[in-house]
């Protein structure tokens, strides 16, 4: 699974949290290679729900 795909489908904006916040994102980027999902989700679960609520997906109109 492919750091972006997993964002998605976590109802993160990629390209959003890229922009927003590059720091964070490639040290996510760089964690989420070296361990699996599952792990990286548990380690950075209440990080996750608040970028979720800075970068969300635009909902469809």
């Amino acid at each position: 699974m492919k750091f972006e795909d997993y964002l998605q489908a976590k109802k993160i904006n990629p390209p959003a949290f890229q922009t927003g916040n590059p720091q964070q994102f490639s040290l996510w980027q760089l964690a989420f290679s070296q361990m699996h999902p599952d792990s990286f989700t548990e380690q950075f679960k209440f990080q996750i729900n608040q970028t979720r609520r800075l970068y969300p997906i635009p909902a469809n109109v």
